[in-house]
């Protein structure tokens, strides 16, 4: 395959980092395609494929073998495979037919769940093919399937009334998040194939099409791209003016032009090519193309000519998976399996030992005589102990849990799609929005997240921008206060003066401006009336929004490809400049106050050139003509681009203009310079011969117009800045609180300016005056002098001496703040030009340790790539568990370079959502993602794979410790569908209740109290220490199971006398350890439900009756008769009920202990809120009478010290004994709790055991030292 890299920019400034993917069969041919239209006979020749698409993995014949190599792929299975081939041969113990079933079972599932889903696939691709289109034949229009569309052809596409297209939309938004992944990923079939039992399906473009003719004036067509990137505003697209006569299918006949393209590949947003008609060569470009998927809107019908189709489509050559990701847990269950293959090697290699040593001909009644088998035979030993490697290989395969990957399968699956996708708590009511776990994998992920890197524009902010001060001449307008300013004031303590606002403030959608200066044609009146007017002009002008609806102020519509973007035409809509109507070449402006106050006047502008924006230009410009004749280049774009290209000479107002663009950014608000520029007719003409070139080139197009555009955005004269507001959205400053209280470091990476950056991360309490900051920004003197004198590369140097110096100074003074333990929090405040060389290699590990040692982190004015760079700097180089979120295209690579990727549902289309694990529709709602369904996510899986662990092992070791007993014989303890049916039915339904039930503390507790989060920081749930406990407490519990029922069995007699044998003790033992461990996942449960107990006491019943069953039924089929009617023997013997009581309470007895001590002495932070919440039901509000009477009391009272407050605020700390566990409340870990939660600062006492156990109902408050070794969550 070849592919080359490519640097992807949309309509909206955003940047896609992709490969380009050239299908093989293409290579051979020319560097271009060439398609004849109208022409199949010539089209056969090059062998296009067809339009008809399969989504589908499998097929009747490659379904069982490809669905069992992707089974098999996991080692598991591959290993219980093996397990059943051994099980075949003279050397196992256990017959093979215990071993298939189970696997077989496991594999059913598996590859039932693959045949539904890839059926589901089927169907939609068979209603997507079956689709009809229309498509020219003989000078008439003939429908013909979606599958028979060929290259080449012309088809005719309907468009949408407003009738089905709000029918359409109802459905799209009513749609999952999950479908326009689908429908992005090539599937485009739940989405589209739903919409097509609405609507007819011809709205949709059944290929990549070539965009020929419209029924609209001057050839264009509105297009919405919802289903393929998520944006519902319409976009416009133009044919070329040479093709507009092919609307009519007489002349569409005749047409045989021909076309030379790219080759298929994957990239959305570029397209290269030219139509050849006769001798005239004519540039193609992405607004000629109309790709598969999108649909017709505001268009009767077009006619377009196929030139992509089925997998060659840009759609269908997207059909790619988002990385997949794998939870640091599961990766941990990778080591813990490695843990059990060592075991089993181990008891393998020590049975296997023992049998070649034990083995003997002394002992006369084994009857090894000479011709005994070579797996007995003593004569041999080092064959005896090969063959009985694989015999306790075989015996002992339970060890590793069959059913552990589809347990937890099951468990994620529920967990995600009834509790994250249903949670109320994140549900959107504006947007209609819910939560939406795209992923099952890595839900115990959210449980241990450390870091957290978050966009700002969009995913702090509402992204709904509105206009909101501007600078005109130099002259700043607009007297409103953003909220910036607000939290400004009140951490500096400065003033604010009262906003009233005036007659003339109008407040919009887009437009929040007060000021009467320029409203109603007060400009006039201003003493640069000309900059005025040519700043409403280049507002007015320079965009490529589409008006919608009525032509009046009041009702018309913006459709703007960024809010941005539509706040300016609002804005100068307001401002007397009403832009109302566009076609492909003019722009209609209805302008007032122009001539004189109060008179109207419409003027049509001729858009000649229209030079777009991107993230790489990062500025926009529009060529028009006056109706006067005047040439006009007006452009728009970040300061740092308008200010390089400004002429020397005329800028009166660039030195004020700065001071005001720093002012808007420390008010926190998007500030865009706006330029222009009068051009000269013979100048244009050359240039335009250039740009027409460019256009034309069918190699490195886009760059040839960027160098073309810069020929001409120069010699700028600045008329002004627009500076517009994006609101925070609700709740993130508390939720920013909640996250840093629990232990989660939270880092902004935005493209805003420093000073905005900074003040939003103030506004949101992610920096505060309390914290120590470092700010390594290159705007300089230093810098800007060198930058003066035009050398970039003398710049770059500079710049990296400067971050280094930098870097190092800071880092020095972190660690003498770490040093000196002065409890400071750090913040670090850097911008892209700097973080460009401090992630080089030299300087990576010095960034990496300063940040390490920050609370929080601020990077401003970085790209897209800088993002991932820096998500990977904490996640490669600190090892550290990160998190993504963001709600842009520019977000798409930092959001699939984290361990987890969050995409919010916002403004800027679905392009984050459709890339990310989970999708929310706030920022806010990350609290109860991660603090609730991700901390409870955690515990659960943990707890599962931990008591998987248990249980097996200590089922496995009780064989072991009877091989022991009887010479490494290989003999079974055990029949061997007890065996097999111990995992997959009699253990496995209470584990799965657990996973999905179990929680600690309430979702309302697990947000009161966040400190309880650093348990997942910290993996304090699964780590050795608690694994080592599990596995102390299966080797306990397994030489119970074993010596217990073989002791008392020595001497047990059933009721004719005589005395218990094998199978009789293996029953009794099989019983207790059925019933021992089914009780200690009870024990290991927080939170009891009646599922568990419904779980716990049905898996026991169906042991009795599967043996009852079993050992009363005879049949010709039995391998022996080991187990007939044994368990109704025992059934009448006291030893068998005696066993099954005393058993489960011996072994438990040693976790009960050790669980009550460890609850008494050093319990969990969940424990102690468990106990709080049982013994204090109702707790006294803040406001109650008793505290408002306390208050009043203490007002007349001379002021108490540091030390006397302290005492005070500790004493009114609730506190009571438990009398369930015997932990006290009055005890310093209670104290530092629950103190910590109310801000006192609780005091370092000893771990005073006697005192503690002696249950005094108080304490002194001046008693006690120092405790250093209380555990707490703070």
């Amino acid at each position: 395959m070849r592919t080359w890299e490519r640097v992807h920019t949309t309509r909206r400034g955003r940047v896609r980092l992709d490969q380009v993917h050239i299908p093989a069969h293409e290579i051979a041919q020319p560097g271009y395609r060439t398609i004849y239209c109208n022409d199949s006979p010539s089209n056969l020749l090059f062998k296009f494929k067809g339009n008809s698409i399969a989504t589908t993995k499998y097929n009747l014949v490659t379904f069982f073998p490809k669905g069992l190599y992707e089974q098999f792929r996991r080692v598991a299975n591959l290993y219980f495979l093996m397990i059943a081939i051994l099980s075949a041969t003279p050397i196992s113990p256990v017959h093979p037919i215990t071993n298939i079933v189970p696997l077989t079972l496991v594999l059913s599932v598996s590859l039932i769940k693959e045949a539904f889903e890839d059926r589901k696939r089927y169907q939609n691709d068979k209603v997507i093919n079956a689709s009809l289109i229309e498509v020219l034949r003989d000078s008439e229009w003939v429908a013909i399937p979606w599958s028979k569309l060929a290259v080449g052809d012309l088809v005719r596409v309907q468009g949408l009334d407003e009738d089905s297209s709000s029918q359409l939309l109802s459905v799209n938004r009513d749609g999952r998040l999950d479908s326009l992944k689908n429908v992005f990923c090539g599937l485009m079939l739940t989405n589209l194939g739903f919409a097509c039992k609405q609507v007819r399906a011809d709205q949709y473009f059944p290929a990549d099409l070539l965009f020929l003719a419209s029924t609209n004036a001057d050839g264009i067509c509105y297009i919405e791209t919802s289903n393929l990137d998520g944006e519902t505003n319409l976009k416009i697209r133009k044919a070329l003016e040479r093709t507009w006569d092919l609307i009519d299918a007489e002349k569409g006949s005749d047409f045989k032009g021909v076309i030379e393209c790219e080759h298929p590949n994957n990239s959305l947003y570029t397209f290269t090519g030219n139509l050849i008609v006769g001798k005239q060569t004519l540039p193609v470009s992405p607004n000629q193309i109309l790709l598969r998927g999108c649909s017709l809107r505001n268009t009767e019908w077009i006619v377009g000519a196929v030139i992509f189709t089925g997998h060659e489509t840009k759609v269908m050559m997207n059909a790619m998976d988002v990385p997949s990701k794998r939870s640091t847990l599961e990766r941990r269950l990778d080591k813990l399996i490695l843990l059990l293959f060592s075991i089993l090697f181990l008891l393998c290699l020590t049975g296997a030992i023992g049998s070649g040593v034990f083995l003997n001909r002394k002992y006369w009644y084994l009857g090894l005589v000479s011709d005994v088998e070579q797996q007995y035979n003593p004569s041999n030993r080092f064959v005896v102990a090969i063959l009985a490697f694989f015999t306790f290989v075989t015996l002992y395969s339970s060890i590793i849990p069959i059913s552990l990957y589809v347990s937890i399968e099951m468990i994620k699956f529920i967990q995600s799609t009834q509790f994250i996708n249903n949670d109320l708590n994140m549900y959107h009511r504006e947007s209609n929005t819910c939560a939406s776990a795209r992923t099952s994998n890595l839900n115990e992920e959210l449980g241990q997240i450390e870091y957290i890197f978050s966009d700002k524009t969009g995913t702090l902010t509402r992204n709904l921008m509105e206009f909101f001060k501007c600078s005109i001449g130099g002259v700043m307008y607009g007297t409103g206060i953003t909220e910036i300013q607000r939290a400004a004031a009140r951490r500096t303590g400065a003033p604010l003066g009262e906003n009233k606002s005036s007659d003339d403030a109008i407040h919009e959608k887009g437009f929040n401006f007060d000021d009467r200066r320029l409203m109603r044609g007060g400009w006039r009146s201003e003493p640069n009336p000309e900059t005025c007017k040519e700043f409403f002009r280049c507002l007015a002008i320079c965009h490529t929004v589409l008006p919608e609806g009525e032509e009046s102020p009041e009702k018309i519509v913006y459709q703007a490809a960024s809010p941005d973007e539509a706040a300016l035409v609002a804005a100068a809509k307001n401002f007397g400049f009403f832009f109302y109507r566009r076609s492909p070449t003019t722009i209609r402006v209805r302008e007032s106050h122009v001539e004189k106050l109060g008179r109207i006047q419409e003027v049509e502008y001729e858009i000649l050139n229209v030079l777009e924006f991107n993230s790489t230009r990062k500025r926009q410009s529009v060529i028009c003509r006056y109706p006067n004749g005047r040439l006009v280049l007006y452009c728009k774009g970040a300061d740092t681009v308008i200010y390089e290209r400004m002429a020397e000479r005329g800028n009166t107002v660039k030195d004020i203009s700065r001071e005001h663009l720093e002012k808007f950014g420390a008010d926190g608000l998007r500030t865009l310079c706006l330029a222009y520029r009068d051009l000269d007719m013979n100048l244009y003409e050359a240039w335009n011969e250039k740009f027409i070139q460019a256009k034309s080139a069918l190699r490195d197009r886009e760059k040839k117009l960027d160098e073309v555009a810069e020929l001409i955005e120069k010699d700028l004269i600045l008329v002004g800045c627009t500076a517009i507001e994006d609101k925070l959205q609700e709740g993130v400053p508390t939720c920013i609180e909640t996250l840093a209280r629990a232990g989660l470091k939270i880092w902004v990476l935005t493209g805003d300016k420093l000073e905005t950056a900074i003040n939003i991360a103030y506004a949101c309490s992610l920096i505060s005056n309390d914290m120590k900051q470092f700010i390594i920004s290159s705007d300089t003197k230093a810098i800007r002098e060198v930058e003066d004198r035009g050398d970039p590369v003398e710049t770059a140097e500079v710049i990296e001496s400067w971050v280094r110096e930098q870097l190092l100074a800071s880092l020095i003074q972190a660690e003498d703040s770490e040093r000196t333990r002065t409890g400071l929090e750090l913040a670090l405040v850097i911008d892209g030009r700097c973080l460009m060389h401090a992630l080089d290699p030299d300087l990576r590990g010095t960034l990496l340790n300063l940040c390490l040692r920050c609370k929080a982190v601020v990077c401003c004015r970085v790209s897209p790539l800088q993002k991932a760079q820096v998500t990977s700097l904490i996640k490669d180089g600190a090892k550290k568990i990160t998190l993504s979120i963001g709600d842009g295209a520019n977000d798409v690579s930092m959001i699939q370079a984290a361990h987890v990727g969050v995409g919010i549902s916002g403004q800027e289309g679905m392009q984050a959502v459709m890339a990310s694990d989970f999708a929310i529709a706030q920022f806010r709602f990350l609290t109860d993602l991660l603090l609730v369904h991700g901390r409870w996510s955690y515990i659960r899986i943990a707890k599962v794979v931990s008591y998987f662990f248990y249980k097996n092992l200590s089922f496995t070791l009780t064989q072991f410790w009877f091989n022991c007993y009887t010479g490494f014989s290989g003999q079974r303890y055990y029949d061997d569908w007890f065996q097999s049916l111990y995992n997959v039915l009699f253990t496995a339904l209470p584990v799965i209740v657990v996973g999905i039930f179990d929680k600690d503390v309430s979702a309302r507790r697990s947000k009161q109290y966040p400190q309880l989060y650093m348990a997942g920081i910290k993996n304090s749930f699964f780590n050795w220490r608690v694994l080592a406990i599990w596995f102390i407490s299966a080797i306990y519990q397994s030489l119970i199971f074993f010596y217990f029922p073989v002791s008392a069995g020595k001497s047990a007699q059933n009721s004719s006398g005589r005395l218990l044998g094998l199978w009789d003790m293996a029953t009794v033992a099989f019983t207790c350890v059925v019933i021992t461990v089914n009780l200690r996942l009870l024990m290991a449960c927080s939170y009891l439900t009646v599922w568990h107990h419904v779980s716990v006491v049905s898996s026991i019943i169906a042991w009795f009756i599967f043996v009852l069953l079993y050992s009363g039924i005879r049949t010709a089929l039995d391998r022996q008769e080991n187990l007939y009617l044994v368990i109704f023997i025992l059934l009448g013997t006291w030893y068998f009920w005696f066993s099954v009581l005393l058993v489960p309470i011996v072994s438990l007895l040693g976790d009960f202990l050790y669980q009550g001590l460890r609850r008494w002495f050093s319990p969990y932070d969940y424990e102690i809120i468990q106990e709080h919440d049982k013994y204090h039901h109702t707790s006294m509000p803040p406001d109650s009478d008793s505290n408002i009477e306390m208050m009043s009391m203490l007002e007349n009272q001379p002021i108490l010290s540091t030390e006397e407050q302290r005492r005070l605020a500790m004493a009114q700390l609730p506190r009571e004994r438990s009398k369930h566990t015997g932990f006290s409340f009055d005890s310093p870990g209670f104290e530092s709790f629950f103190a910590m939660q109310e801000g006192v600062a609780s005091p370092h006492r000893s771990w005073d055991i006697a005192r503690r156990a002696s249950m005094q109902p108080r304490r002194k408050l001046s008693e006690g030292s120092s405790h250093s070794s209380r555990r707490s969550i703070f």
